[in-house]
């Protein structure tokens, strides 16, 4: 079976992308599931993909809410299209829209095309990663609890305040310089 390579841009930063490899045969909503785990997004709400032109502009859509496949209907379903149904170029766009109150954004650019899976992978799968990844909500980084217990450990007394630097090490350094001895030249020009 084929397998595809795309990159996943976030739509506010080029320099933040994930390539993916996914089988053609896997669905839309396999594709859905693995960007959300690569953009580490909790995945409960709904999400489209688009598919896409060289402007990034919005054309037909496949829906995660959508279960059926239905003739004249607005969206396609992500559960029962298979990527490569969508898949007619070689540079093939679509735009990815996850919870459709935030707009998470992201642009899904075609870069690869593998004519058989490798034996040893689980598809899909993250390839690579770049950038840190927005997050969902609030601020991304160190839990609050985490800079705290920095903060206590590294915390400075009253006395150590007034004093300005501390003088941890101050002993050891002295009988470090005290023990070395200076190179010199010895008598036959060579260093002892």
């Amino acid at each position: 079976m084929t397998i595809l390579r795309f990159r996943i841009y976030w739509e506010d930063d080029d320099q933040t992308y994930r390539d993916i490899e996914i089988s053609g045969s896997q669905t839309f909503l396999d594709f859905h599931k693995i960007i959300i785990l690569a953009y580490e997004f909790d995945g409960k709400h709904p999400a489209s993909f688009y598919e896409s032109n060289e402007k990034w502009e919005h054309g037909r859509e496949l829906n995660s809410e959508v279960l059926v496949n239905k003739k004249d209907a607005p969206a396609l379903s992500m559960i029962k299209t298979p990527v490569s149904a969508l898949v007619s170029n070689p540079d093939q766009k679509f735009v990815y829209v996850y919870d459709p109150v935030k707009k998470w954004t992201f642009l899904v650019e075609l870069i690869g095309v593998a004519k058989e899976e490798m034996s040893r992978k689980v598809y899909p799968l993250v390839v690579r990663r770049e950038g840190i990844a927005p997050a969902q909500y609030g601020i991304k980084g160190v839990n609050p609890d985490k800079i705290m217990e920095i903060e206590e450990k590294y915390d400075l007394g009253a006395e150590e305040m007034a004093e300005g630097f501390g003088n941890e090490g101050e002993e050891e350094a002295g009988e470090e310089a005290a023990g070395e001895e200076v190179l010199g030249e010895d008598t036959n020009g060579g260093f002892e």
